[in-house]
């Protein structure tokens, strides 16, 4: 009798298919991770910026996020400056994603910055602090980066990724009015500005689609600067954020689960939702607003990322307690 060739079929879709689901599974099990930002600033703050990082490290995070300002504004933009803090964060244990500040780039024409070029000095954090598509930290995971399409190869620092039922998003928007007037005020937008901005605009409408196309419970967007809410709601948005904030407005209403926007800038910890349909005055109520601790105060935002919870994104405060002797 020839014995049958496919009898161990069955048995193969079985597994395929329980392997698959386990995946799936995995892929929406809640996690935590953790959100910084605006730090270190001073000579102080660097010094307990390893005391900081140990903090997240001893929780079990998925990874950690920078939203930009790893020095203060009225200081050197120097590559030892870089060096030194992605030194701190290359042994971070969770992977960790850094978002570019104002004060590392778009304001270091500054006297007191070293009067560089801040082209220069954003093509420098590129090539130091997004060498290829990995995030940075001890533990890697790999992100997808807008500089995959060749149309968009110098942006590097615009990157997505998925966890958790949720799609994150990382976006080069920069407090100083997002570069609006570069380095000249009142000079009208800057050829960079306009050049960035329908480029932000497509990675974030790219991210939206994701997130609908996977049905995702949730998106967080993270950007550095604050794009004031409030005077966009009074009718006088920011120059440097206007066309932004209409399509985190549009986007946000047409889209079914939660969205979060992480940002630091103006050093002011609050969670809070500020985002308005303008139609109806109303506050749109899938959408949050968390901004990071901020010099002078250090701290962190641990979140926990759960599709199956109604709110999906859950936010607790934790200031930092430091626990060296203070120093002069």
């Amino acid at each position: 009798m020839t014995p049958r060739k496919y009898c161990h079929l069955p048995i193969l879709l079985l597994l395929w298919s329980l392997t698959a689901v386990a995946s799936a599974q995995a892929r929406h099990q809640p996690i935590t991770i953790g959100l910084f930002g605006d730090t270190s600033y001073s000579h102080r703050e660097r010094e307990l910026l390893p005391e900081l990082m140990a903090e997240m490290d001893a929780e079990d995070l998925a990874f950690v996020v920078h939203d930009g300002d790893i020095k203060s504004g009225g200081s050197v933009c120097s590559d030892e400056v870089f060096l030194d803090i992605l030194g701190v964060f290359k042994v971070s244990r969770h992977p960790l994603i850094y978002v570019a500040g104002d004060n590392e780039w778009t304001d270091c024409h500054r006297r007191s910055n070293g009067a560089y070029d801040p082209l220069e000095r954003l093509a420098k954090l590129r090539s130091l602090f997004y060498p290829d598509d990995k995030t940075l930290g001890q533990r890697q995971f790999e992100l997808t980066r807008q500089s995959r399409d060749p149309a968009f190869a110098a942006y590097r620092e615009n990157v997505r990724w998925e966890a958790a039922g949720a799609v994150f998003v990382g976006l080069n928007l920069p407090g100083s009015d997002n570069n609006y007037d570069g380095t000249q005020r009142g000079s009208g937008p800057s050829p960079e500005f306009l050049q960035r901005s329908p480029v932000i605009g497509l990675w974030l409408k790219q991210a939206f689609a994701r997130a609908r196309a996977i049905q995702a419970a949730g998106l967080m967007v993270v950007i550095q600067a604050n794009p004031d809410f409030e005077a966009a709601a009074a009718g006088k948005a920011n120059r440097g954020y206007k066309d932004f904030l209409n399509q985190l407005r549009e986007e946000t209403l047409a889209f079914a689960g939660q969205v979060v926007l992480v940002h630091g800038d103006s050093h002011q910890q609050q969670i809070n939702q500020p985002l308005r349909d303008l139609t109806t005055g109303e506050v749109i109520a899938n959408f949050t607003r968390v901004e990071t601790y901020g010099s002078p105060w250090m701290g962190w935002i641990k979140t926990t990322v759960d599709a199956r919870d109604p709110k999906v994104f859950r936010f607790e405060a934790r200031p930092f307690q430091a626990k060296l002797s203070p120093k002069n």
